[in-house]
Formats: C-alpha cells, sequence, structure tokens
C-alpha cells in the first residue's frame, strides 16, 4: 500500500537523491519537513522503528544533498535511523511493507537497494567498514568520498574505537558523522557551533593551518607550539580532544535539525580530505512529541494512531520469557547478595527494568560493549560473585572468544540468559537466534539448557545459578504455554530430559520453545514426546531408549540444523553403535529474513503442520 503524495509536493520530487540535488537549497527544510511527516505516517501504518528515524530526517537529507550517492558511499551504523534514508532512495512507495515478511528489510541491506552500501544490524560496524571502503576508493582514485553515521551509543563499543585508532593512523579520506543524540542543545549554542563549523572547514582556516604546519614542520620547538596554539584555539570551543589525538580533524558540534547549515558544513568538509569526524547533535523523536519525550517506549512501535500520540493498550497477555528471566533475577537477588547481573545496553529488551531499580547495586550496563561484558563477569566470578550476563542471542556472537577463553576455559561460573534464542521476527536475519546451540556445543565445560515452558525457564536459571559452572539458558522471542511460573524454583537434574507423551513408531524430541507445537503434532501423530531440556549434557539415555522403542527420532530445534542439537543426538546414537532413522527439524543452512514468528515456523517446517508432513514423507 502507498500512502498519497498530494501532501507532500517536495517529497513528491524527490524519489532518489539525484532528484533531491535538483532542488534548490531555500527548498530542502520543506522537504525535511514533509519527510519527517510521511515517516509518521509511514511507521503508523506499518509498525516499526520509529523515534531514531525521526532524529536523522534533517542530516539524511543533507547529506544525500551534498554526496554523490550512491557513487560516494554511505553507510548507517545499525540500521534504526535509516527508514528516511529508504524513503529517499526510491523505496518510498514500499514503505508500508517495512519488517513484514517479503517487504522491505528493517536495516540497511544492499541486495535491496545499491544505496545500501553495507549489510548491518548490529551496532559500531560503520566506521570498520567505512575506512575498508576510503582504502579501496584510494586505490581506485575517481574521486569517491566514504561516509559513516554513527550514534553516540555505538560509539562505546571497543570496535568503534578500534577503527577510530587505525582510520586516524592510516590518513584516509574518510569523514565519520557523530550522530550525538543523547545531549540537548540550545538555539545560541547551536547557532554558534553552526558558525564555527563553517569557518572550520572553510578554505582559509584549512589552507592557513596546513600551510603553516608544512612550513614549521623542520623546527620542532615552534611546530609544538603551532600545535598547542591550535589546540588553544579549538579545543576551547569543541570537545574533539580524544578525536584528534586519535588523527581525525574534530568539527562541531553543530545543530542536527538545521539541515541548511548542515549542508553548508558537509559541502567544506567534502572538499577537506584526510580522516574527518562532525559532531552533530539531534533529538530522537525529533518532531513528534511523545516521542521526544519518551524515545524508549517509541523506539520500535507497533501500528497505531498517529493523531492521538498514544500507542495501542496491549491485550493481556502470559508473561513474556523476558519478563521471567526479570521477576527471577528479583528473587534470586534477594536471596544472594553476591549475584550481578550485566547487560549491554538492553536492560528493557532483556526485562530488567524493575530489578535495575530495586537492586542498583547489583546491575550492571556496560553499555554497547558485548566482548567486555562477558570478560567483565568472568572477573566477577573469578572473586567469588555469582555473574549473570543477560544478552540477545545474536549479540552473544560478538563475544564469542571472551566466552571460551575468559569464561568456559577457566571454568567459570557465569550463567549466561540467552534472550531472543531462535526465530525473532521483524528484526531479521541480523537478529535472528539461529547460532548459538551450534557454537556454544563446542565448547567444554558449559551446560545448556532450552526450556519448552515458563516454568521450565525460572527452574533453570536457577540450576544454572547453582551450578558452579558455566551454563547457559536460551529462550526465545515473546510469551510461551502461559504455563504458572511463581512456585518456588527448583534445581532440575543435570542433563535429564522429562517425557510427556508415550506414543507408537516415532518418538519427538524437543529441544526449546518449540514446545507448543511438538505437542500439537505428537497428538496428531500419536507420537511420543520427550522434552529434552538440556542439549549438553545430553541426556543420551533418553535417547538410546527412544532409538530402541522408536522406527523413527525426530528432533526439534529453533536454531540452526548444523552443529545443533538434533547433530547431538545423531552423534549420541553414532558414538554409542546404535543404528536409527532420525530426522532433524531446524533452521536450514541460510539467513532467515523477516516475518512474524509464527510465519517463519510455518515456511521453515517447523511448526505443526511442518512436522507432520515431515514424519508423513518420510514414511
Amino acid at each position: 500500500m502507498s500512502l498519497d503524495l498530494t501532501h507532500y509536493p517536495h517529497l513528491a520530487l524527490a524519489n532518489l537523491p539525484s532528484d533531491l540535488r535538483q532542488q534548490p537549497k531555500s527548498k530542502l527544510k520543506n522537504t525535511a519537513d514533509e519527510l519527517r511527516q510521511f515517516l509518521l505516517n509511514c511507521v503508523s501504518q506499518s509498525s516499526g522503528h520509529f523515534a531514531s528515524g525521526l532524529g536523522t530526517v534533517e542530516l539524511t537529507v543533507a547529506l544525500h544533498y551534498v554526496y554523490n550517492t550512491p557513487f560516494d558511499r554511505l553507510l548507517w551504523d545499525v540500521g534504526h535511523q535509516a527508514y528516511p534514508h529508504k524513503i529517499l532512495t526510491g523505496r518510498r512507495d514500499k514503505m508500508t511493507t517495512i519488517r513484514q515478511k517479503g517487504g522491505l528489510h528493517p536495516f540497511p541491506w544492499p541486495p535491496e537497494s545499491e544505496y545500501d552500501t553495507f549489510a548491518v544490524g548490529h551496532s559500531s560496524t560503520s566506521i570498520s567498514a567505512a575506512l575498508g571502503m576510503a582504502i579501496a576508493a584510494e586505490k581506485e582514485d575517481k574521486g569517491r568520498k566514504v561516509v559513516a553515521v554513527i550514534g553516540d551509543g555505538a560509539m562505546t563499543a571497543g570496535l568503534a574505537f578500534e577503527a577510530l585508532n587505525h582510520g586516524g593512523d592510516l590518513n584516509k579520506d574518510l569523514l565519520v558523522v557523530l550522530n550525538d543524540n543523547e545531549m540537548s542543545i540550545s538555539e545560541n549554542v547551536g547557532a554558534l557551533n553552526s558558525h564555527l563549523a563553517r569557518l572550520l572547514t572553510g578554505n582559509f582556516f584549512n589552507s592557513i593551518r596546513d600551510g603553516g604546519k608544512k612550513i614549521l614542520s623542520s623546527v620542532p620547538p615552534i611546530k609544538e607550539f603551532a600545535s598547542k596554539a591550535e589546540e588553544h584555539i579549538k579545543g576551547m570551543v569543541v570537545p574533539g580532544t580524544i578525536f584528534e589525538e586519535l588523527g581525525f580533524n574534530y568539527i562541531g558540534p553543530i545543530d542536527g535539525h538545521d539541515v541548511n547549515g548542515l549542508v553548508d558544513t558537509l559541502s567544506n568538509m567534502r572538499n577537506m580530505s584526510g580522516p574527518k569526524i562532525l559532531h552533530v547533535v539531534t533529538k530522537k523523536g525529533k518532531g513528534y512529541q511523545q516521542a521526544e519525550q519518551d524515545p524508549i517506549k517509541w523506539h520500535a512501535v507497533p501500528k497505531f494512531d498517529h493523531t492521538t500520540e498514544k500507542l495501542p493498550t496491549a491485550k493481556p497477555s502470559a508473561p513474556t520469557y523476558s519478563a521471567i528471566f526479570g521477576q527471577w533475577l528479583c528473587d534470586m537477588a534477594a536471596k544472594d547478595s553476591d549475584l550481578i547481573a550485566i547487560t549491554p545496553a538492553m536492560r528493557e529488551g532483556s526485562g530488567m527494568v524493575k530489578f535495575s531499580q530495586e537492586f542498583p547495586e547489583q546491575y550492571i550496563d556496560v553499555a554497547i560493549a558485548e566482548q567486555h561484558a562477558v570478560t567483565l563477569a568472568g572477573g566477577l566470578a573469578r572473586e567469588n560473585k555469582n555473574a549473570i550476563v543477560a544478552i540477545y542471542s545474536t549479540f552473544l556472537q560478538r563475544g564469542y572468544d571472551q566466552l571460551i577463553h575468559d569464561v568456559a576455559l577457566q571454568e567459570l561460573p557465569v550463567l549466561f540468559a540467552i534472550d531472543r534464542a531462535g526465530i525473532v521476527g521483524a528484526d531479521g536475519p541480523t537478529h535472528q537466534g539461529a547460532f548459538d546451540i551450534s557454537f556454544l556445543r563446542c565448547i567444554p565445560n558449559m551446560i545448556i539448557m532450552a526450556p519448552g515452558d515458563e516454568a521450565e525457564c525460572r527452574n533453570m536459571l536457577y540450576t544454572g545459578h547453582i551450578a558452579n559452572k558455566p551454563a547457559a539458558v536460551r529462550y526465545p522471542r515473546g510469551s510461551g504455554m502461559a504455563v504458572d511460573a511463581t512456585k518456588p524454583m527448583q534445581a532440575l537434574e543435570i542433563g535429564k530430559s522429562r517425557s510427556l507423551r508415550n506414543g507408537e513408531k516415532v518418538a519427538i524430541l524437543n529441544f526449546g520453545a518449540l514446545l507448543p507445537e511438538a505437542i500439537e503434532a505428537a497428538n496428531k501423530l500419536n507420537a511420543s514426546l520427550i522434552d529434552m531440556r538440556f542439549i549438553k549434557p545430553l541426556d543420551a539415555e533418553a535417547v538410546l531408549d527412544a532409538a530402541k522403542q522408536h522406527e523413527l527420532l525426530v528432533t526439534l530445534e529453533d536454531g540452526a540444523i548444523i552443529g545443533g542439537a538434533g547433530h547431538a543426538v545423531m552423534q549420541c546414537l553414532q558414538e554409542n553403535k546404535v543404528l536409527a532413522h532420525v530426522l532433524n527439524l531446524g533452521l536450514p543452512d541460510e539467513f532467515v529474513m523477516q516475518g512474524t514468528q509464527q510465519e517463519m515456523y510455518s515456511e521453515l517446517g517447523i511448526d505443526a503442520k511442518g512436522i507432520v508432513k515431515a514424519v508423513k514423507d518420510f514414511f
């Protein structure tokens, strides 16, 4: 469904950046205003990321106006803020399909558009990728420019600073736009800094500075004095010392919502050589009052009526697995003063808001720094603290070396609460929790658990917490089976499954969140059903007994088949010299695109209907 462009006369003339560049500079504010309203209308109809995009409207217009995209490379970090970019790059009429099955990708995606120069979904990758492109552009020698847009939150990750350190040392032609949406900037200060930015990027200042450095380079004492003088002139006004020390020419901060000021500054910076940082200050949710006041709540939204400025009231439902974890954390912390829970900037998503408020001394947010989160937990565990790392499956990938080297190798008792394991839905391939079973299984000393319902999740968290060795509990996005999870916690016997149904011919061995689908399929097939609970150590006795009593074993998991729980079952049979027919159902050897969880379960054949069909096809 496309939106009527009658009320967007300037935006209607800017379907592509080449069209935008035909507009007079005096009309850009009108275009930006219409773009913001168009974005508001789109997301309210489709759902999706909201506040971040509203904050980058003017910046997006200015970047595409000044730079010759797609020849010039424009990279967005994370991609939440790239909706305006999608609108201006030929995808305007498809915006209401974003994050839906078969619709626009939720983040920048090169197969979708030549303007999306690098696939992204995780934080802090833009500067490294842009530096690689800048090196290639220099070798190509066609005058190609490279720009990376990164938020102040993403700048907390070590990867970003590694790239800055290398980029400053290589001295390549690269612009990093630091989109700072956490600090405010008053009108007069913004105007002053915009004026200063124009001066600092202009030919006059830079010719004097560069010329002076050449002349004075052979006189060390005077060169040092000149450097200090420049630092005094700039450093007293702009907070860019750290970037200057890394070898970047720092400009800003400037008002990120002054489109004409941005165009002036970017135009000057485009003509500057070497590594540069432009610090722009923006407001998340700009132009929509409720999103400005609560950008966390309005970060990603369902469909809503934008005229009411209210999000729809969620229908009462079973607690999410994240909420189950959050409540368990509070209950456990009340009994265990040595418990310390760590999150890499995912307090809300991981269900830790209540815990952070009630137990602030036992809560640590390390910002977007997954590697640090894991090794920090290892250090705490070494000093007899009961460390818990609450982390999304797809983000744990970034701390893999630390998990091996700094936790498992030393057999430190760190509990990993792995949220968003399996299919997550609309965020698509960058966020599907497909690989954690496979990459955890091969690590010695690990206990890996997958609950089939909420009560099991609570008991598994408790089991892992007291196991005195590295342990992981992986659970899905959203709600489960509405099983009562308020009963007293019980420690499970490590490596022990539970039999839920006795049947004939077929035994379904379920690992984790697909248990409701397994129950339905087992009933239709009159199959036995075993909820395996533990991926490692595996309940070998249950596997071998099932193989003896059934003609077919079906393993079911919401993770990658390769190296997954099903492969653990086959390995068990092989090691015990048992011949059996095994059917592995799970995620295929491909990246799973966006769609609702149920849509993707159906497409991948791991819902009840797909399980039944796979078994009948086997026979």
